[in-house]
């Protein structure tokens, strides 16, 4: 039994899933902190309002806080634009430089522009015989 277990856990889906995870907790974490650390002060220093807690509304005696929710609105929106300009647009990029170019598998005829496959000798659409 236990070396069944064994040879799931070493099986490399689950070594990788457990390396994305502790890596996704570790990004989540640096991201936070640059959120928490230098955005926010940012936009408190522009807008003199730290956060957002201290709005809170009274119904019969119930404290609605929808501070806190502008609070983790505001959050949000500021992490996902962090990671896509930090992590989305510079690794597309790597991965566009790093694609490899695949070969054409069709070529264009002269006379009536039709896409044909590159092996054939004559076009489909008008017969010209094409150039080898």
């Amino acid at each position: 039994m236990l070396d069944g277990f064994k040879k799931f856990i070493m099986r490399g889906n689950a070594v990788d899933l457990a390396v994305g995870v502790v890596i996704g907790a570790a990004f989540g974490t640096v991201v936070t902190s640059l959120v928490q650390d230098i955005i926010t002060p940012i936009i408190a220093a522009i807008f003199k309002q730290p956060d957002f807690s201290g709005w809170v509304v009274t119904v019969n005696g119930s404290a609605l806080t929808y501070g806190n929710f502008l609070n983790a609105v505001f959050s949000f929106v500021i992490v996902a634009v962090a990671i896509y300009f930090i992590v989305v647009i510079p690794m597309n990029k790597v991965m566009s430089r790093m694609k490899k170019q695949e070969d054409p598998t069709t070529k264009s005829c002269d006379e009536c522009l039709s896409e044909i496959p590159i092996a054939a000798k004559r076009c489909a659409q008008c017969t010209t015989p094409l150039n080898l």
